[in-house]
């Protein structure tokens, strides 16, 4: 059997032969506004990608487990962790939980202790009964009392027999990520904070599977930086452990072996992919200055979360989607251990359903989707590859920019971090407003009948309030949620004494007055108002009385432009309290209608938020 080529009988096509036909369909339109996506991490995005993208690309002929480790740190497969995480204020409960979820999948344990709760020996035997260590992973959030539970660990491995070369664990040390969110280290005094990093790293030598230092990158992630900042932001935050550290006589490979970044995985698929595969690749480069000893010191251990800033309140079910979605980045960009949160996460009280939800759709992904068995199935793809690469050349300028400020401590002391991310999540907030960041079920397309339980507290709508600091050393980052701004304007609908209502008053143009009616249904439905729609009226005076009839609170004219000039200023005459609203701008017919009174007019330029903000001010006399 002759061998042949799927594709032989296709002439090649060049790259010009491409631009050619793509510029003759456009007519005219321009090429860099309508096709090139500019990316929050200023990165160009084209429309389409071939073989000469990659071919300067340096990492492209490397091996997974090699170094730079961009694709990833295994050899067999791409199995990961699933892990749960858990609050152990009740300890007893907790562990029959523990027990439960064992049995349910889940291979990874987060155990989060209060800060401000002195725990014991006895709390942990009692929370790890019946738990078979060698087994699975666990992970103690205990910060800067870590020292102490290692050594309740200890003693409880020792006391069973364990091996400790089998234990994988990690007690997450953590000071720089409490830096940003409370603007304060674990101590008042800096060298004394990392005199406690050194202590810890020293104490759990005989566990070589045991992590102590935590790089927390999610917090610029739940801040609302870009792909980029959490990137670049996370490395420095490394370095900086590994400049200081160093610096009391630690060799590097003790230190980064110690290491464990965790990051966020937002709903920008490829992006978050290329993004953990740049991560390893800056990460093994950074480590690889400080000399280690062997190339396995300098690869990066990786747990991720889904994304809390990218959850609503509102059709919290949405959430769904957006863990499997983000879970198949993290995964196929090849974490070692990954935490889907739970759909219902934002009202601050998981249900068993949701908890039990978050576990299936890593197993689903494992066990039903094979997720765990090709080691970076993303090698060779000119997209993904391409902006591997990309992302880590915007990264490594800013991580250096970083450094010439003295590094990540310095750097935030001197509010440049803040400054960085406060601005970008600015942009990303007007993106949400203006529905370019689109969040769906919140400000697109939202349940038009739901309404919020009465037992959710409002708190949920605000960011994250966390303890004060010890020393106050620099400005800490916001903690919250891209939907916050929208929800609490429908928290406002849902708790007054009367739903709005909003009334379609359809005239004229049949595709134009049904495309508007649409789009105004949908935009007062962000803010939780009846909607009513409407086949259409015959006159101003029908359109009217039939609005009068439903209670309307707000008319909403929906038709052509050509048609406003005379038909809005009659619908507004007859109106009384009611609020009068063009679908559309009407740029040559606004004199007329401003004229008329017409005050409010609603486009897909418009600043919904605000627009909406303002319409709650006028309904309810805030």
């Amino acid at each position: 059997m002759s061998e042949r080529k799927l594709f032989d009988t296709f002439p090649p096509i060049s790259t010009e032969q491409w631009e050619e036909k793509i510029k003759a369909d456009l007519k005219g339109a321009d090429y860099n506004k309508t096709l090139i996506w500019k990316t929050n991490e200023n990165i160009d995005v084209k429309p389409y990608y071939r073989a000469e993208d990659i071919e300067n690309i340096e990492f492209i002929d490397v091996q997974p487990n090699a170094f730079p480790f961009v694709r990833g740190n295994k050899t067999d497969d791409n199995s990961w962790l699933i892990r749960q995480n858990f609050s152990t204020a009740e300890i007893e409960n907790t562990n029959k939980e523990l027990l439960d979820v064992l049995n349910k999948g889940v291979n990874s344990l987060g155990l989060a202790f209060k800060h401000n709760v002195d725990f014991t020996k006895e709390d942990f035997e009692n929370l790890l009964k019946g738990i078979e260590l060698e087994c699975i992973e666990t992970n103690f959030a205990t910060c800067h009392k870590s020292l102490n539970g290692f050594t309740f660990f200890k003693e409880i491995v020792n006391s069973r027999g364990l091996n400790p070369q089998n234990i994988r664990a990690s007690f997450e040390m953590s000071p720089l990520g409490k830096l940003t969110f409370t603007g304060g280290l674990y101590t008042e005094n800096e060298s004394e904070t990392f005199e406690m990093l050194k202590e810890m790293i020293l104490a759990v030598q005989d566990f070589p599977h045991i992590k102590t230092l935590i790089v927390d990158a999610g917090v610029f992630a739940s801040a609302g930086s870009s792909i980029v900042q959490e990137l670049a932001f996370g490395l420095a935050m490394g370095n900086e452990y590994l400049a200081l550290l160093t610096q009391m006589g630690l060799p590097v490979g003790k230190i980064s072996e110690r290491m464990k970044f965790q990051f966020e995985v937002g709903t920008n698929y490829f992006m978050e992919i290329a993004k953990l595969r740049a991560a390893r690749l800056l990460w093994a480069n950074i480590v690889e200055k400080y000399n280690p000893c062997c190339a396995e010191k300098m690869k990066m251990h990786i747990h991720a979360s889904t994304s809390n800033f990218t959850y609503t309140l509102y059709d919290p079910y949405v959430n769904m989607l957006r863990a499997t979605t983000e879970s198949m980045s993290a995964i196929l960009g090849n974490v070692e251990s990954l935490t889907v949160v739970s759909f219902d996460s934002v009202m601050h009280k998981s249900s068993d359903l949701a908890t039990r939800i978050a576990r299936n759709v890593q197993l689903l992904l494992k066990e039903e989707s094979y997720l765990d068995k090709v080691i970076d199935p993303a090698a060779g793809s000119y997209y993904i590859e391409s902006l591997t690469d990309s992302i880590a050349s915007e990264a490594w300028k800013l991580f250096f920019e970083i450094e010439e400020k003295g590094g990540f401590l310095e750097a935030f002391k001197q509010g440049f971090i803040q400054q960085q991310v406060n601005e970008m999540a600015a942009k990303r907030n007007l993106d949400a407003a203006t529905r370019r960041e689109n969040l769906l079920g919140t400000n697109q397309f939202p349940n038009f009948e739901e309404k919020i339980a009465d037992d959710v507290a409002e708190e949920v709508l605000y960011e994250d309030n966390y303890l004060d600091p010890i020393k106050k050393i620099g400005e800490p980052l916001k903690q919250y949620r891209l939907a916050q701004e929208f929800e609490k304007i429908r928290y406002q609908t849902d708790h007054a004494a009367k739903r709005p209502v909003t009334f379609m008053l359809t005239f004229g143009n049949l595709a134009m007055r049904k495309a508007r009616a649409a789009f105004s249904c949908n935009f007062f439905a962000c803010a939780g108002y009846k909607v009513i729609d409407n086949l259409g009226f015959a006159s101003a005076e029908e359109g009217v009385k039939a609005a009068k009839a439903a209670g309307a609170d707000i008319v909403v004219i929906c038709s052509s432009d050509e048609e406003y000039t005379e038909f809005a200023p009659q619908v507004k005459s007859l109106l009384d309290k009611e609020i009068c609203v063009i679908a559309g701008f009407p740029k040559d017919a606004m004199e007329t209608l401003k004229a008329a009174g017409i005050e409010h007019f609603i486009h897909v330029k418009t600043n919904v938020l605000e627009s909406l903000q303002n319409f709650n001010q006028l309904l309810f006399k805030l």
